[in-house]
């Protein structure tokens, strides 16, 4: 056994933050993924095997040896109760292989409890939660809201809805608090979670530093640019009607943003101890947290269209003039 991290997910958006990070600490960091050799071309300075969480076998092989496994892996674009099912069985797999393999620490990256009734994705987050605490092996599960950061779907959402409508329809949906997080903050709290001193399994959420409403979320980020939307409440627009005229303003996945604002049917705040009262860090500042995200954005991710319109949003928004 050694002193290894390995990290399921490491390509995408949280994986990829986590393993820059993990990989300055000093020790052994290796990514897992389906597509192994894509991501050695992509990320020639990290260590990669495969791995497939509908294969067993392959899991086992890429545990063996290990000592901590980060679970990222979230399969959003399925659907329904397909999506429930695969998580499920995944997870199955996930802590089969760990138990197998010798490992230590889990570590899972999961979503918070709403207060209403729990969309599928949602569902499946906190069923994959508690399949990993099942086991014998020491599980750490966060759960995160609303993660901001320039590669983030959830924020690129926001951040379109802030920054491309002079003019929005407020769906009563949009009223429904949360508590949003910089990517920065969930880094710190995952490799914090690898090194918990604990032999038990834990639940802890991962607020931002404040509670509030979607609404007020668009406001401060269109505040940063200089926008003052125009809301116009319109109460009988549900998430399901709104989620079609998403792909319309936002260049998001259409089917993650569907299921992410399907969710949004109560307030999705903490519930569950702190991880932050746990460890010798606190939460940034949402507004540091929304500039970041904001100056981290690269102009050729967005067509000469799309950059036109949201000068022409600015010049024409309600902002006062200096």
């Amino acid at each position: 056994m050694t002193d290894s991290i390995l990290v399921c997910g490491a390509t995408g958006f949280v994986g990829s933050h986590l393993m820059t990070r993990l990989a300055k600490g000093g020790r052994e960091v290796v990514g897992v993924t389906r597509r192994a050799e894509a991501a050695r071309e992509m990320y020639p300075q990290w260590s990669w095997a495969y791995g497939d969480v509908e294969e067993l076998d392959s899991l086992k092989a890429a545990m063996e040896g290990t000592d901590t496994v980060v679970f990222l892996v979230h399969q959003m674009r399925a659907i329904g109760g397909e999506l429930l099912r695969r998580e499920s069985e995944s997870a199955e797999r996930v802590l089969a292989a760990a138990e197998s393999s010798g490992v230590r620490r889990l570590v899972y990256l999961g979503g918070p409890e709403p207060q209403a009734e729990a969309s599928v994705h949602l569902k499946a987050r906190l069923e994959t939660g508690r399949i990993l605490r099942s086991g014998s092996i020491s599980t750490i599960e966060l759960r995160a809201g609303m993660i901001i950061g320039a590669e983030s779907e959830s924020w690129l959402i926001v951040r379109d809805l802030s920054l491309r409508l002079p003019v929005m329809v407020l769906p009563k949906w949009l009223e429904s608090k949360s508590q949003p997080i910089g990517i920065d903050d969930v880094v710190v709290a995952l490799s914090q979670a690898i090194a918990f001193d604990s032999t038990e399994s834990h639940v802890f959420d991962l607020p931002g530093p404040e509670t509030l409403t979607c609404r007020a979320i668009i406001e401060r980020v269109a505040g940063q640019a200089g926008i003052r939307p125009l809301m116009v409440p319109v109460p009988v627009l549900t998430p399901a009607l709104s989620s079609h005229w998403l792909r319309f303003v936002t260049r998001a996945n259409y089917k993650v943003a569907k299921k992410l604002v399907r969710g949004l049917t109560g307030d999705i705040v903490a519930s569950k101890p702190s991880f932050w009262t746990h460890i010798s860090s606190e939460p940034t500042p949402l507004d540091e947290v929304i500039r970041r995200a904001l100056a981290a954005e690269r102009p050729e991710d967005r067509s000469w269209y799309a950059r036109r319109w949201e000068r022409w949003v600015r010049a024409v928004s309600l902002s006062p003039k200096e």
